[in-house]
């Protein structure tokens, strides 16, 4: 590493990621690509909450059984990582065209929590898939449930196509121009977390629709 690098990971601001795979599998592409995920965060410099969608696992969303029993430990884990890190990375499968529903479920869920802790954060959705589409649909229905939540989801996603041969023995991106892009994307949102974090000035106010004024009565902006 040249000691220009060196440098930039030592002037970096502390920040700290949850990075996490959408799928159950224990074994599955897009946990490899979290992983990939969290050792690139790491090597630039930033702190990863590494976890499983198997510990955000909840019941299906019934407003009867929150009423009565409250939160599910799955979506109390949720929230709690959602709140203790500045961000968030999720590398989520594609089924059927859309997100995993045991995600959707947990985002459902996590909603309900006052305050509601995905606003502001700053999230970077990643995807992996034997397809030739990488898993990018899935990505576009995944960004609607957190921008409606005011999550700032990271306008540059990643999705690895032709998952057969997309990694290396080693566990990296096969291709050097997808491997370069994909770091490109961590640093780059890695930058933009620490100037929200660290650099306030650069925050705007969220609001879901420009110009309107929330109604405290059937709006849920904190």
């Amino acid at each position: 590493m040249a000691d220009s690098d060196l440098r930039s990971l030592q002037d970096r601001e502390p920040v700290r990621f949850l990075v996490f795979s959408a799928s159950l599998r224990a074994d599955s592409l897009n946990g490899r690509l979290a992983r990939l995920a969290a050792t690139t965060i790491e090597a630039n410099g930033g702190a990863v909450d590494f976890t499983s969608m198997r510990d955000f696992d909840a019941p299906s969303y019934n407003a009867d059984v929150q009423n009565q029993d409250g939160f599910p430990p799955g979506a109390d884990k949720f929230r709690e990582c959602i709140q203790t890190n500045d961000a968030f990375v999720i590398s989520s499968p594609e089924y059927n065209a859309s997100m995993p529903g045991v995600l959707k479920n947990s985002i459902d869920w996590v909603s309900r929590f006052s305050p509601q802790p995905f606003n502001e954060k700053h999230g970077l959705v990643l995807s992996v898939s034997p397809s030739m589409a990488g898993g990018n649909r899935g990505l576009w229905a995944l960004r609607g449930p957190f921008e409606h939540l005011g999550a700032r989801v990271y306008p540059d996603m990643f999705s690895l196509a032709q998952a057969h041969q997309a990694f290396d023995a080693k566990g990296e991106i096969a291709n050097p121009q997808l491997r370069e892009r994909f770091e490109n994307n961590i640093v780059g949102f890695m930058d933009l977390v620490e100037a929200s974090k660290h650099y306030p000035c650069v925050k705007t106010r969220w609001v879901e629709y420009l110009g309107e004024r929330p109604d405290p009565v059937v709006d849920r902006v904190e």
